[in-house]
């Protein structure tokens, strides 16, 4: 059962002045299409820190690190990334996209993105979710089984953490804390936490019940059919006494862009297929074909891949079925070459950003 969470003294989290756009990646090490070659996992970390530091450059709002503790990633310490990525940025807000919470410890999550916080200068963000991978419940002792429950309660400890400077836990799954205070403190007051959902009624239930701002992730299917979980969602923030109209929303989905249309997609998709067929074989999925990627990439799908003027059209399409304040692309679910990246990141900055933010300005 979800408890309902009342407003917290302080929580001075509100929607964003303008519409926010920004990037999020898993740090990708998957092989080349064509070659199988590698990259290095040094200069994969160092391409990711250039791509966070053009996004600053760029006028993009956030950026976002994943966790993932599997040997297609190289991103199981989001918050040292990030924090690296902090003395290379001026403006743009620090995330994870996801911090992977129930095989996580809350008082050590809240210390880091405390510390990260102080590092950036009030830019820190956590964005909890339960992940879309396993590999962290037995790499850290955690049985899947508890799989809810774990997610749950460390949540509701995070929050707690972040209310109070000394806390009593009465313990579950993590031992009891008594009366302890737990530094350092951050510079938002309060840090900023989003729940991530991915699929399902009953997270985002939780998220309105907590009053969270809520990361929606559409990476499949037609925009429209995720519309009941923000009615979901909206309904339950009322429930508990939170003003839906105070509580951000954001879109996470995946996503290329290029100069030309059919350039983007060329050049995504090989790499997207063979990802995805690899977590296909592992979850009894078809292989996906390029006929299946081009009707995802058309104005009623979930892929933003194409040319600026694609991009806009459709942000603008699902800010209409929405009405959200963010929206984060993957640019690239598998590893695409940098210098791409870095294109697709400087067309979403100067093309891209400043249209949507003008239209929905005016709208």
């Amino acid at each position: 059962m979800i408890r309902a969470r009342g407003p917290a003294s302080g929580d001075n989290r509100r929607m964003p002045k303008a519409f926010e756009i920004g990037v999020y990646s898993f740090a990708e090490r998957t092989p080349d299409p064509v070659t199988g070659a590698l990259i290095d996992p040094a200069e994969r970390l160092r391409n990711l820190i250039e791509t966070i530091e053009l996004a600053d450059q760029v006028g993009l709002d956030v950026f976002g690190v994943g966790e993932h503790h599997r040997p297609d990633f190289v991103s199981s310490a989001p918050v040292v990334i990030l924090a690296a990525a902090a003395e290379r940025t001026k403006n743009i807000r620090l995330s994870t996209a996801v911090t992977v919470l129930s095989s996580e410890d809350p008082v050590r999550v809240f210390q880091q993105f405390a510390t990260l916080d102080l590092l950036s200068n009030g830019r820190a963000e956590i964005m909890a979710g339960r992940g879309s991978f396993i590999e962290s419940f037995p790499l850290f002792g955690y049985d899947l089984h508890d799989y809810n429950d774990l997610f749950a309660e460390k949540l509701e400890l995070l929050l707690a953490l972040r209310d109070s400077e000394r806390v009593s836990w009465p313990g579950g799954h993590r031992p009891a804390i008594d009366n302890l205070g737990v530094y350092p403190r951050p510079i938002q007051n309060p840090l900023p936490v989003w729940v991530a959902v991915g699929g399902t009624p009953e997270s985002a239930e939780r998220g309105g019940l907590l009053g969270l701002p809520m990361a929606l992730a559409i990476i499949g299917g037609m925009p429209e059919r995720f519309a009941p979980f923000l009615q979901i969602y909206r309904a339950a923030a009322r429930q508990a006494s939170h003003d839906p109209a105070l509580l951000p929303i954001g879109i996470n989905s995946h996503g290329f862009i290029a100069e030309d249309s059919r350039n983007a997609a060329d050049e995504y998709f090989p790499r997207m297929q063979v990802v995805m067929n690899k977590i296909g074989r592992e979850r009894g999925w078809s292989p996906l074909t390029r006929q299946q990627f081009e009707a995802s990439r058309t104005l009623r799908g979930s892929d933003f891949v194409g040319n600026p003027d694609e991009i806009i059209e459709k942000t603008l399409f699902q800010h209409r079925i929405f009405g959200h304040q963010r929206m984060l692309l993957q640019l690239g679910v598998g590893t695409m070459p940098h210098a791409k990246v870095m294109k697709a990141i400087e067309l979403l900055g100067t093309k891209v950003a400043p249209v949507v933010r003008a239209e929905i300005a005016r709208s």
